[in-house]
């Protein structure tokens, strides 16, 4: 299913099917034991960024490109092998981010941020240093989708777990379903843009999903630019993830709307990763940003996308899983009192943002060559409803060969100690990618594009 898989997915992207033939896939056929063809999804959409990453800009035959499997898990769980000067920084989900017991079902909450697990002890009536049996204990006594909804409407993250038909009888489950994969549209007619040495890709993201697709443009030789709010700091471990190849800044966006217009005006892609029209008063509209910058290509990527009664909502993969009826089907234990099951890997989040930078590279060759101001949209929830459309392997075990990930694993200089990291996965010309080092502090550089640095 593979090829096919790869085949259909860069022909979806609007790449030229003949492309494919470029990449050359190795190793066992299944690394990520799921219920769901993760490796095959996996595959498919880091290959996809690969391709695109090395298209010839003349439409001429591009560069050969490879994929082992075995990085390839390596790479969709990168988040577990970070290491900081030789230790784990631990597990990167807090106590209170797991599923909680409720009156009638589970349910998933998010807490890795502090305001997200201040406004779930607020919603919950418990004091700001209740710990994980103190939620779990309050928790009971709500139904899942009331406490849902009232942890949203509290400003935190949670999603009653669902079976896949239950969601999909949902309001919210039925616009995911009409979402594309990703969705490709011009805002507004724009000549050609000249193309740049190196592509500036200003990143405006958070976590994984964004975050790992402007950290792939980056592998590949874009020039990224940062940029985070000074009253939401990001969290250590996900800046050493995060960061590593990209320019990391800090900027009120409210405070200096001529820095950020000044930034808007020399990208050549903006890559949005909060919830639609949440950096809307900022003037970054996606359609505000086509009539001040035209020919600019505009990505977003968001948990539950742009259309539906969830569109406005925060989330994670871990919640889109639960929600979804991801988590019901990859239950281990029939026993409904015991906790749903997860995919072994945050794939929702790792290949959408693969999908994110293939789209935009593909988007910006397309405004080189034709114009056009191009938006990219992509959703988790999307992603989700992709895999789970996909044939189901029957083996979800037997098949997945163990991986040893030391081989696929680089240590990269960084301002505070030694960083160890999955590798950028795939090869290009038979030569491994690699990180570029050092990896920069989080938020020390200027917020202003660094080839615009005057050498003197």
């Amino acid at each position: 299913m593979r090829d096919d898989l790869v085949r259909q997915l860069w022909t979806l992207l609007g790449g030229a099917a003949g492309e494919c033939d470029r990449l050359t896939v190795t190793g066992p056929t299944a690394t990520l034991s799921s219920r769901f063809p993760v490796t095959d999804a996996g595959a498919a959409a880091v290959g996809a960024a690969l391709l695109a990453a090395t298209a010839d800009p003349d439409g001429g035959v591009g560069r050969p490109v490879g994929l082992d499997t075995r990085q390839l898990a390596v790479a969709l769980t990168s988040e577990r092998h970070l290491l900081h000067d030789g230790v784990s920084p631990g597990n990167p989900f807090d106590p209170l981010s797991t599923f909680h017991r409720t009156a009638d079902g589970w349910l998933r909450l998010h807490a890795n941020y502090p305001w997200h697990r201040a406004a779930a002890r607020r919603v919950l009536d418990l004091p700001d240093d209740a710990g994980p049996g103190d939620v779990a204990a309050a928790a009971r006594h709500w139904r899942s989708e009331e406490l849902e909804t009232a942890v949203h409407e509290g400003g935190g993250v949670a999603a009653a777990v669902r079976t896949e038909k239950e969601w999909q009888a949902t309001p919210a489950g039925a616009a995911a379903a009409g979402l594309p994969l990703v969705g490709r549209h011009d805002l507004a007619d724009a000549p050609p843009r000249p193309r740049r040495a190196r592509t500036r890709v200003l990143d405006l993201t958070r976590v994984i999903a964004g975050p790992v697709a402007t950290r792939t443009l980056a592998a590949h030789g874009a020039e990224v630019l940062r940029i985070d709010p000074p009253d939401r700091p990001e969290l250590r471990t996900q800046t050493w993830e995060a960061l590593p190849g990209k320019h990391s800044a800090v900027l009120d966006l409210a405070t200096n709307p001529e820095r950020l217009e000044a930034l808007l005006a020399g990208a050549d892609v903006v890559v949005g990763g909060y919830r639609p029209h949440a950096l809307d008063r900022f003037g970054l509209a996606p359609e505000a940003l086509a009539a001040r910058f035209p020919g600019l290509v505009v990505v977003t990527l968001s948990a539950w996308g742009d259309e539906g009664p969830w569109a406005g909502r925060r989330g994670f993969d871990s919640l889109v899983q639960a929600a979804c009826g991801i988590g019901e089907t990859e239950r281990r234990d029939p026993d409904p009192a015991t906790p749903p099951g997860v995919l072994p890997a945050q794939v929702l989040d790792h290949a959408t943002g693969y999908l994110g930078a293939a789209a935009a590279l593909l988007a910006l060759a397309r405004q080189r060559r034709v114009g056009g101001t191009p938006h990219v949209r992509l959703a988790l929830a999307a992603t989700a409803t992709w895999l789970q459309s996909l044939p189901r392997p029957d083996d979800t075990d037997g098949g997945t060969e163990p991986v040893d990930a030391r081989p696929w694993l680089e240590q990269v200089e960084a301002p505070d100690g030694v960083l160890t990291l999955a590798s950028p996965p795939g090869t290009v010309d038979g030569t491994r990618l690699h990180w570029p080092s050092p990896a920069p502090a989080y938020g020390a550089a200027a917020a202003t594009w660094p080839s615009d640095a005057d050498p003197s």
